[in-house]
């Protein structure tokens, strides 16, 4: 679509296929968002005369025929193709021209975890299966989608004893996995590609850490590679997660606080935000173990921490290329004060004719960056 940049779109029920050059011609809005603590969704904007192709699409989608219709865009920049979505139609509409035009017809779609929260598998037992095993488990119902399980194992390795308990499962398949991962403080989403049609279903922490993409640079004349960018700094929403241990031989009740900072959650800011106030590290406490509960404050604390946020827009062809959430960029050109490391919260795709932009949302737990210098 534009000089560099280049997309694919492929289409088709379970196994999508390339679509023919007519349905790409009648193409003129993608959009596509990867957010961090979420599904990712898109939306395809199409331009269709009477006689359209687009017309039997818009039937198929509708689920009598194929409930389950895929939708794969790529994007390749200077030769490298990046997958920005890989998910399910979801939502179609049509608005007709009044005047005997062209039609409108938009397609929402969301990421393949939409696929795993639609049947109900409560009471499904898992005897002498530890929480890791049971998310592989549960992705591997998925493979025929190219689902590729990445599972951290926690520290906290429970196997409940069969003839004591045996865990059974709560709800869909997504539910289920999220619920898993919210026990020991862990976060749970697909990431499309490498390769289309692949995709690895991530399970475990948060990491804040890794080759941080290029610098945003901004107020720095001919080197400025973003068209907006802002800051906001707010110390309210801090808090220091808490839990309670019981001392048998005391008797006394010892209040836990929990820090932010931990290996997958660097410093990324020197003068970190104060926190304001003690939180429970979960509402019902009372039912977990210390280490449980101190790994579901880890994770809470990193997110209360985060008091440094950024938003901004770019364009891909200037900033030379894709810009990716759930990895680490550098900022220069902001001040002392906001320079540095940021961690890419989430990103919008926003791709028409001639026109390759990208709005994005960063976050950092502190001013003034650790890191003396940023890659370029």
């Amino acid at each position: 679509m534009l000089k560099g940049i280049y997309l694919t779109l492929l289409i088709g029920p379970v196994v999508p296929l390339p679509v023919p050059p007519e349905v790409l011609d009648a193409l003129t809005d993608v959009t596509v968002t990867n957010r961090d603590g979420g599904g990712s969704g898109f939306q395809l904007s199409f331009k269709i005369s009477k006689n359209s192709p687009l017309h039997t699409l818009f039937l198929l989608t509708g689920g009598g025929v194929a409930p389950l219709f895929r939708v794969i865009i790529i994007a390749t920049l200077n030769g490298a193709p990046t997958v920005l979505m890989d998910g399910v139609i979801t939502n179609h509409e049509i608005a007709p021209d009044p005047a005997g035009g062209q039609a409108l017809l938009t397609i929402t779609g969301e990421d393949l975890s939409v696929v795993m929260d639609r049947i109900d598998f409560s009471g499904f037992p898992f005897p002498a299966v530890p929480a890791e095993g049971r998310v592989a488990l549960l992705v591997a119902k998925y493979s025929f989608l190219g689902l590729v399980p990445l599972i951290i194992p926690s520290v906290l390795v429970d196997v409940v004893v069969p003839t004591t308990r045996i865990p059974s499962q709560r709800g869909t398949d997504l539910s289920y996995i999220k619920y898993l991962a919210e026990e020991v403080g862990y976060v749970f989403y697909i990431e499309p590609g490498p390769v289309p049609g692949v995709n690895i279903a991530y399970w475990g922490p948060r990491i804040k850490v890794g080759a941080p993409q290029p610098a945003l640079s901004i107020n720095l004349d001919a080197h400025t590679n973003v068209e907006s960018l802002t800051f906001n700094f707010s110390n309210n929403l801090n808090a220091i997660p808490t839990a309670f241990y019981y001392d048998e031989l005391t008797k006394a009740v010892i209040v836990v606080p929990i820090p932010p900072i931990t290996p997958l959650n660097p410093p990324l800011g020197l003068l970190p935000p104060i926190p304001t106030r003690l939180e429970p590290a979960a509402h019902d406490l009372a039912k977990y173990s210390l280490p449980k509960a101190i790994m579901i404050g880890l994770a809470k604390a990193a997110q209360w921490a985060d008091a440094v946020t950024g938003r901004g827009e770019l364009d891909v062809l200037r900033y030379g290329r894709i810009l990716k959430a759930r990895q680490l960029v550098g900022v220069r050109g902001a001040g002392l004060a906001y320079d540095g490391l940021y961690y890419v919260k989430s990103v919008q795709h926003k791709i028409k004719r001639g026109q390759y932009r990208q709005s994005f949302e960063l976050s950092r737990n502190g001013l003034i960056s650790t890191f003396p210098n940023v890659p370029v």
